[in-house]
């Protein structure tokens, strides 16, 4: 029961303020927050903390310049310690040299993903384990060849419904080019239209209307306009007994 936020757009946009509120949210997400910006190249930040005691993320919320593609999270812990190598964002080169990067919002219940990559993760993450496995099935599909945009969206179209059914997999993946967005959970990922771009957040932020993101479904964009849409998957989450009093706990 984590939190996302995202941007893609063609011209760059300041955050500041969307972030600002983002990270407050921290109080009730207290275990790490992250952030994914580019500055000539991909950064990557990540602190074991509650966001809202951090001065790295003071300071550099205040003084980040404006961003075409950003990505940030606040994590409660739900599997895995706290610790640094548990905070997302999760990041990664395939086998061209493409870098991935990974938010997570949910838990992996079932499925290989839980024992195939222990001894290959730095922490102890469900999520991390299924971000080594997108970049296993990217470098497969790389083996048989390159691949264009279409290609790599199929492959992460694919992967995303063979892992939704039974498992909470609301995900925001950028691989430099495109950013992959999913939710499987209703009520759980937002998206707001900008003059250039698109905004996404698991709870709406600010003034302006924010538009439910379509359940099991990937769409892919590119500087802020859509690309790709996959069809709509059957694998939608039903939350447990226990997942609805802890989301009631936390009032999400």
């Amino acid at each position: 029961m984590c939190e996302l936020f995202a941007v893609t757009s063609a011209e760059p946009v300041q955050p500041a303020d969307y972030l600002k509120e983002f990270f407050s949210h921290s109080v009730r997400h207290p275990h790490g927050w992250g952030m994914m910006y580019e500055q000539n190249e991909r950064i990557i930040i990540k602190e074991p903390v509650r966001a809202c005691d951090s001065p790295l993320m003071r300071s550099l919320t205040e003084n980040l310049a404006p961003q075409k593609n950003l990505m940030a999270h606040i994590r409660f812990a739900t599997v895995g310690t706290v610790r640094t190598e548990n905070c997302h964002p999760y990041t990664g080169k395939d086998l061209s040299g493409r870098e991935w990067t990974l938010i997570h919002n949910g838990t992996i219940y079932s499925g290989k993903l839980n024992f195939q990559y222990f001894k290959k993760q730095t922490g102890d993450t469900d999520s991390e384990r299924l971000f080594l496995a997108l970049l296993d099935t990217v470098n497969e599909r790389l083996r048989r060849g390159e691949m264009n945009s279409r290609a790599r969206f199929e492959t992460v179209h694919q992967f995303i419904i063979s892992n939704a059914p039974r498992n909470k997999l609301n995900l925001i993946i950028y691989d430099g080019e495109l950013m992959y967005v999913h939710k499987n959970l209703k009520n759980t990922l937002s998206y707001r239209r900008l003059e250039h771009g698109l905004l996404f957040s698991t709870q709406p932020l600010r003034e302006g209307e924010w538009i439910p993101f379509p359940t099991a479904q990937v769409i892919a964009y590119r500087e802020g306009r859509e690309l790709y849409r996959g069809r709509q998957h059957s694998g939608i989450y039903i939350p447990t007994l226990e997942y609805i009093a802890a989301a009631d706990a936390m009032n999400i």
